[in-house]
């Protein structure tokens, strides 16, 4: 169509003519030998040359859309550009255009290339910028369909919701005779619902350090995790300044009561144990491997693992627990969260973590249980010797056995207990790379033909030396860190949750 064709042509023209004197152009088209098109564009001298074509590009894109038929004249305007045509002369002759120059055709069609190579340009740079913008949002999409987690949107799991009233109900106002235990993170209360219903009550006080988000985190964790050997999630409250988790009641209280006190630890039989390390390692490679969730629970331990009325061991606590992405294998924090002589040395030295990290706090746990004793470096005499170092000691004399509780007497399998103490030595490697996939170790615990590597030292973490690294590193002292629960935050700025005098139980 002549006029489109025309008014398009008359546009680069304009926008060109903003880098000399005049800021509109005319031509003269000849339609018929009795019809002649008179054309007028302009733009204001304040706009750049990619405003001006726009504007122009404003006004002429509805004429073109509607297909508009030669007719006696046309005049739009906007604030900084207008389009004017008419099939009678409304323009003097020294404004004309003579569309019969060849001098004229030449400067146009360099104008038109310039404003093109101009546009080009700009068009390629902000396009550029929003893919680029687009694959951030779609990163960040990615991301929180990987781990499937919305940590705002807590309204999806509103039927595990219970009111503070309800709470305050089942463990009579907290009543202390509820109080089953105390942690880091709060008090833990036994509670009965009006159905008549046990179950345990994670109260976090508001200096555990856990906010908002870690509840949420754990609810919106535990809600979406089903497995025989993790804890069950039957519901949370949040109000009132309240943060309450509300578990199963587990009658058998925790691992770690077990290896504490002397009456129970007779109820350990092999039989007992060998289940109790199968099964964190399958809950664990349940977390690491087979759920919808890459899970890293980053603070694994013996007062972490409940077990319940047959037994069988439970995780539990992921208020600590990092997500990663569907193909994410490994971390950085600068919160170092755990719980010393179960933290990996990569991740208590530098915040490095990765599922290697639970491996190693699961390798500490199979040496307890074998042993009957917990890993402990503070609150023991100096001339004791520290769990790992007598494990790995014990087994490079040829006597790894000797490391089996005294409690069990001989009455357990030789070449069990034998490939158990191997596997959790395994487990304690210093290099990361070293250590076994948690699915290795399920395959090794199922079946004594699985071959297992030479062993290599552990990460003695626990020797004064190190302890001396790990308190310079941190900037703390010695009679700082305790053996529970110890926190190191942005600018290695200590955080204790835990003491000397209080034994952290959870909910059981």
């Amino acid at each position: 169509m002549v006029m489109v064709s025309t008014l398009n042509d008359l546009a680069v023209q304009v926008a060109n003519d903003l880098w000399g004197t005049r800021y509109f152009q005319t031509q003269i088209v000849n339609v018929s030998s009795s019809i002649s098109l008179y054309v007028l564009q302009q733009c204001t001298p304040d706009l750049s040359m990619t405003d001006c074509y726009s504007c122009l590009k404003t006004i002429i894109a509805p004429i073109e859309a509607w297909h508009v038929e030669l007719c006696q004249g046309i005049h739009v305007m906007l604030p900084s550009c207008n389009v004017q045509y008419e099939i009678h002369p409304f323009f003097g002759s020294f404004l004309t255009t003579s569309t019969n120059s060849s001098a004229s055709n030449h400067d146009r069609q360099f104008a038109k290339k310039k404003l093109i190579y101009i546009l080009v340009s700009s068009f390629s740079v902000i396009a550029l910028l929003l893919i680029f913008g687009i694959w951030i949002c779609m990163q960040r999409r990615k991301a929180l369909e990987n781990s499937n987690l919305k940590i705002d949107d807590i309204e999806t799991i509103e039927a595990l919701q219970f009111d503070l009233s309800q709470i305050r109900a089942a463990t009579h106002n907290f009543s202390v005779d509820n109080k089953l235990g105390q942690g880091g993170f709060g008090v833990v209360y036994k509670g009965i619902l009006d159905d008549g219903q046990e179950v345990a009550l994670k109260r976090l006080s508001n200096n555990s350090g856990q906010g908002i988000q870690e509840f949420k985190t754990e609810v919106v964790l535990l809600a979406e995790l089903r497995h025989k050997n993790l804890v069950k999630l039957l519901g949370f409250c949040l109000a009132s300044h309240e943060k309450i988790l509300v578990y199963e009641y587990l009658p058998n209280s925790s691992l770690d009561q077990f290896l504490i006190d002397p009456s129970k630890k007779s109820l350990l039989s092999w039989d007992v144990r060998f289940k109790i390390i199968v099964g964190i390692a399958r809950g664990l490679m349940y977390l690491h491997e087979e759920s919808r969730l890459k899970i890293i629970h980053r603070d694994l331990k013996s007062s972490n693992v409940l077990l319940d009325g047959a037994m069988n061991p439970k995780i539990v606590d992921f208020g600590l627990a990092k997500l990663f992405g569907v193909d994410q294998t490994q971390g950085d924090t600068k919160r170092i969260i755990g719980t010393y002589g179960y933290m990996a040395p990569e991740y208590a030295m530098t915040g490095h973590f990765s599922a290697k990290s639970d491996v190693y706090s699961f390798g500490v746990i199979i040496l307890e249980i074998l042993s009957g004793q917990r890993n402990r470096y503070f609150g023991r005499p100096q001339t004791e010797e520290a769990l790992l170092h007598r494990a790995w000691r014990l087994w490079n004399e040829g006597n790894s056995l000797d490391l089996i509780d005294k409690e069990l007497g001989n009455d357990y399998p030789l070449e069990e207990a034998r490939k158990c103490i191997h596997i959790g030595l395994l487990c304690v490697q210093e290099n990361a790379v070293d250590r076994p996939r948690i699915t290795t170790i399920v395959a090794a615990l199922d079946s004594l033909s699985v071959s297992l590597p030479v062993l290599k030292a552990p990460a003695f973490f626990g020797d004064h030396g190190t302890i001396e690294k790990f308190v310079h590193y941190n900037q703390v002292s010695v009679d700082e860190i305790e053996y529970h629960q110890v926190a190191l935050y942005n600018g290695h700025q200590p955080m204790y949750t835990g003491s000397q005098d209080i034994t952290t139980v959870h909910p059981r």
